[in-house]
């Protein structure tokens, strides 16, 4: 009964969601009410940590919000600008086959934003690209958070690392640094397989018959891709610890990809586009504007990013000078919610739509329409945030209860221990993944449950940095499905409501990925 309600955070919403095909503002309000109420009778939370944790939601939606926002401004201001029809045009001159588009726009540039940003920024800047370029916008979202997932080990500048694992106790830069390099070694296995997982789901639900064939034939410029990717993570792991591996990861990935592409390197003859909205037409006449110029917002927003993350004064003024976080709220200790504005992914964003009017000289006007434009996307958005984050974080402060329970995260975890055993390995990942899917961040669901997987490998006699390893990589994998960053990638593109079509696509990438990582872990264990 108790692992029944435990689990009620993960089994409604995919029943409302997923089975019965109800839009997320629906779905996940449903969902909250549901999770809320087992929480009080069963769980026995107490009114004033519930209503804490139901703030500490809607709090936590107003920075998801700004990223949202942040990511939607750019977009609508280089659009309106005509930078976005320039940048398609670069990439239709490396290739105009929407399978390469997919692996350069969503895998890479994907990557290397979540190297810089993470905070489920990616797919929110990704899947409107994808968009301009003529994917339809379901192909858009469910590949942008497909490929949002090898990186995310590292992402945030290695994040999920240094401050996932920051609670056990060997924690340290040595230690950090050789969890890093097994997140990658797993990877060798299963990450390498992302790009042409990716270019089979493209080809299978939105090609026009062949399915699979027109993805066959995409293997060895994929593997390639992801070879690539995972054997330079490999090397930046070894040399210079987690922080920069999606980074320089995604950059290597890039010049590889650009330069075998344009030459035709390991592809098919045929150009493949079958994926393009109907009413879709091409810009074919040429712009005037430079390629440098059309992409600098996104080189200004990368370099801030970093700038905010690395150097330390001005970490220390992003994180200090704007900030609206909120601390034992309603007198709860432990639950707070943080907010540097500054630090935001989402003001970047609008800092870097600012910088573009300068650079690309053109009116402020374009930014004011772009503002209008998206803020009338996301009310819907806001409802729907604010009900899926209220439900996680009465999830994740269950422990905090008249019954002395544990929480339920700590519940679910232990009882797949107890199922699981030795064979720990294979479910490691999906722990990993589970706490992704309901937090929305593997940052989170790492710091949830390291400590667990930690005493399980140790009572299990497993080796301790796989384990960990795999609890990053499924962390990773979460991403795919989490709800509340399908909810915002589908509002970006337009598709309020669709969010249960957006899961039925990612569900089986994410398990794939959890079982190729728990092979590889298996396989690693073997060798160590």
């Amino acid at each position: 009964m108790l692992m029944v309600v435990a689990l009620s955070a993960v089994i409604v919403p995919f029943l409302l969601l997923v089975l019965l095909r109800m839009p997320a503002i629906k779905g996940m309000s449903i969902s909250a009410v549901v999770v809320i109420i087992l929480a009080m009778t069963v769980w026995g939370m107490e009114g004033q940590v519930i209503a804490s944790s139901i703030l500490q939601g809607v709090h936590k939606t107003l920075t998801i919000l700004l990223i949202l926002f942040g990511a939607l401004v750019l977009l609508n201001t280089l659009r309106n600008t005509g930078a976005v029809t320039r940048i398609n045009q670069g990439f239709q001159s490396i290739s105009q086959d929407m399978r390469v588009q997919l692996i350069f726009v969503a895998f890479l540039f994907g990557s290397l934003i979540e190297g810089a940003a993470g905070f489920g920024a990616p797919a929110m800047v990704t899947a409107p690209l994808m968009l301009a370029l003529g994917f339809r916008p379901l192909a858009a979202v469910a590949t942008a958070l497909i490929a949002d997932s090898t990186a995310v080990a590292f992402g945030a500048v290695g994040t999920p690392v240094l401050v996932g694992l920051s609670t056990l106790p060997d924690a340290g830069t040595a230690f950090f640094k050789e969890v890093g390099v097994t997140v990658t070694l797993i990877d060798l296995f299963a990450g390498t397989f992302i790009p042409f997982i990716l270019v089979v789901v493209l080809t299978l639900f939105f090609g026009k018959g062949k399915g699979i064939k027109d993805a066959l034939v995409m293997i060895p410029w994929t593997l390639l891709i992801g070879i690539t990717y995972n054997v330079s993570a490999l090397v930046y792991a070894t040399l210079f610890g987690p922080e920069f591996v999606a980074i320089l990861g995604s950059l290597t990935g890039l010049v590889v990809a650009a330069i075998t592409a344009r030459k035709g390197w390991l592809l098919p003859s045929t150009v493949w586009t079958d994926a393009k909205q109907e009413d879709f037409k091409d810009n074919e006449e040429k712009s005037e504007m430079g390629l440098i110029r059309a992409w600098f917002p996104y080189i200004i927003v990368v370099a801030l990013l970093l700038l905010t993350r690395i150097v330390p004064w001005f970490k220390e003024f992003t994180q200090t000078a704007i900030d609206l976080s909120w601390s034992n709220i309603l007198g709860v200790d432990g639950i707070a919610s943080s907010w540097a504005v500054l630090y935001s992914p989402g003001t970047v964003l609008v800092v870097a739509a600012l910088l573009a009017l300068l650079v690309q000289r053109k009116s402020f006007n374009h930014f004011g329409r772009a503002a209008k434009q998206s803020l009338s996307t996301m009310k819907i958005t806001a409802v729907t945030l604010s009900a899926t984050l209220a439900m996680v974080h009465v999830f994740s402060n269950s422990g905090m209860n008249m019954n002395d329970l544990m929480s339920m995260p700590s519940y679910i975890a232990e009882g797949m221990a107890a199922a699981f055993g030795p064979m720990w390995i294979f479910a490691a990942p999906f722990l990993g993944e589970l706490g992704s899917f309901i937090t929305g961040s593997a940052t989170v669901s790492t710091l949830t449950f390291s400590p667990i997987q930690y005493n399980i490998a140790e009572a299990t006699d497993a080796n301790l940095k796989v384990v960990l390893a795999a609890q990053l990589v499924g962390a990773g994998a979460g991403n795919m499905i989490c709800v509340h960053n399908v909810v915002a990638a589908s509002a970006v593109a337009g598709m309020e409501g669709e969010e249960g079509n957006v899961i039925r696509k990612t569900l089986g990438p994410a398990l794939l990925y959890g079982v190729l990582v728990g092979i590889g872990g298996f396989i690693l264990m073997g060798i160590l």
